[in-house]
C-alpha cells in the first residue's frame, strides 16, 4: 500500500476499493491528480489519461514505488473522440476491467459572448462535456461483464453561481448534470450507478492563474467555510460515492465547495 503522509492521515480507507480498476481523465495534474493518488492508497488497480505526458509520467513513477498496483499512464487527447475506444480498450485489458470511471478532464478557460466562434464553442464542448459521454461508452461492456460500476462525472459550481465569462464552459457544465440524470436512469439496471461532483473553487496552480488576491478573498467572503478547497478535498467526496458504502447513491450532484454561495 502506499505510505500515508501527513495530509492524508485522516483519511478513510474503504475496503471495496482495494483492487478495483479505477480509471482517471485528466490525471496528471491538479485535482485529476489527486484523485489518481488519492485511489492508489486505497489499493485500487489505477490507470490515467492525459495529453501532459511528461506530468502524467511522473506521476505513476512517483506512486509506483509504494503502491500496491502501479498506477498506468496513458497519453490520450480526449477531444479526439476516434482515439478514446483504444485508449480505454488498451487500459482495461491493462487493469483487467473498469469497475470506477472519473470523467475528470476539462478546462475552464475564461471567454466573452462576442468572442466565441462556432469553431471555439465546438473546441470547449469537445473538451468539457463530449468526451464524459465516449469515455463512459467505453468502459460500459466491461462494467456490465462485471455487473456494475461507477462513473462520476465531474461538474461546475460555476454555472450555479453564474460567474461571468464563462458561458460556453458553463452550459457545458449544466450539460454535464443532465447527462447524469439520463445515465444514472439507462443503466441503474445494469448495476451501474452515475453522480456527478460539483468542484468549487478548488486550490491549484491553473486555477491560481485567475485570481488576484483581492479576487481571492471576495470568493472566500462568499463561501460558508473561508478556506481554499484542495485537491484532496474533492478526492474525498469522490472516494465515497465510488465505494460500496455508496451503494445506493446515483442519479445527483454532491458539492465540494464550501458553501459558495
Amino acid at each position: 500500500m502506499l505510505t500515508i503522509t501527513r495530509s492524508a492521515v485522516s483519511r478513510a480507507i474503504y475496503p471495496s476499493l482495494q483492487d478495483r480498476a479505477v480509471i482517471v481523465t485528466g490525471g496528471a495534474s491538479g485535482i485529476g491528480a489527486a484523485l489518481v493518488e488519492a485511489f492508489v492508497a486505497q489499493g485500487a488497480r489505477v490507470g490515467f489519461v492525459d495529453i501532459a505526458d511528461a506530468e502524467g509520467a511522473a506521476l505513476a513513477a512517483r506512486l509506483a514505488a509504494d503502491a500496491r498496483h502501479a498506477p498506468l499512464y496513458r497519453g490520450c487527447d480526449l477531444t479526439d473522440v476516434a482515439g478514446i475506444a483504444p485508449v480505454f480498450a488498451d487500459l482495461v485489458a491493462a487493469l483487467g476491467g473498469a469497475d470506477v470511471l472519473l470523467n475528470n478532464a476539462a478546462a475552464d478557460d475564461r471567454h466573452s459572448v462576442a468572442d466565441v466562434t462556432p469553431a471555439c464553442w465546438d473546441a470547449r464542448m469537445n473538451v468539457n462535456l463530449r468526451h464524459q459521454f465516449f469515455a463512459a461508452q467505453a468502459v460500459l461492456p466491461a462494467m456490465r461483464a462485471a455487473g456494475g460500476g461507477v462513473i462520476l462525472n465531474f461538474g461546475s459550481v460555476s454555472w450555479h453561481l453564474g460567474l461571468p465569462d464563462l458561458v460556453v464552459y458553463q452550459t457545458a457544465k449544466a450539460a454535464t448534470e443532465g447527462m447524469t440524470r439520463a445515465m444514472a436512469r439507462d443503466l441503474g439496471g445494469d448495476g451501474i450507478r452515475v453522480n456527478t461532483i460539483v468542484p468549487g473553487n478548488v486550490q491549484t496552480p491553473r486555477q491560481d492563474r485567475w485570481y488576484t488576491p483581492e479576487g481571492e478573498a471576495k470568493i472566500l467572503a462568499a463561501q460558508c467555510l473561508p478556506k481554499r478547497i484542495q485537491p484532496a478535498d474533492v478526492a474525498a467526496l469522490a472516494l465515497f460515492l465510488a465505494s460500496d458504502d455508496a451503494r445506493m447513491c446515483t442519479g445527483h450532484n454532491y458539492f465540494v465547495d464550501a458553501g459558495w454561495r
